[in-house]
């Protein structure tokens, strides 16, 4: 059975909010748990989304696909107004505050694009030469193997 959110209502079901924001309605609780939406509760202990909500779930959406952790969605959620929609100032006050960390993720994935090949040939293991995790072999001067692997140290008789 389909449930429609109307474009009048002011209060939407889990059930409507969940198929008009595209996500599980076990992904809305989650949300809530989190305290990244709210709900009002009906005499019949059901949930009721207010409308404004629909805009947040697809700013959490949308942080999920940047990599933005929920912390720091929760943070940018709290600056945004309650009991009305937000304005395009609200969500650009929001954004302003991802830019430099955004920057630096596009930054890193610019050197990633650009020393794929060299990396995926590496082996990984020896980390001899790789322009990310290890140039100029930096790592070699502590000692051959993997540096970067927190091994435990060998019991006796074991190498």
């Amino acid at each position: 059975m389909s449930s429609h959110l109307s474009w009048q209502a002011e209060e939407a079901t889990v059930g409507e909010l969940a198929e008009r924001a595209g996500v599980a309605a076990s992904a809305l609780r989650y949300y809530e748990r989190e305290g990244l939406i709210r709900s009002r509760r009906t005499t019949g202990n059901q949930r009721r989304y207010g409308r404004d909500t629909l805009r947040r779930v697809a700013f959490i959406r949308a942080a999920q696909r940047l990599g933005m952790p929920l912390a720091a969605v929760r943070d940018a959620l709290g600056m945004l107004p309650e009991g009305r929609t937000p304005t395009r100032e609200d969500w650009a006050r929001v954004s302003a505050c991802w830019r430099e960390d955004l920057d630096a993720r596009i930054r890193l994935m610019q050197q990633l694009r650009d020393h794929l090949t060299g990396c995926i040939g590496c082996g990984c293991l020896s980390l001899d030469v790789c322009a990310l995790a290890n140039p100029q072999d930096r790592l070699g001067e502590e000692g051959p193997g993997a540096r970067r692997l927190a091994l435990p140290a060998a019991g006796p008789g074991e190498e």
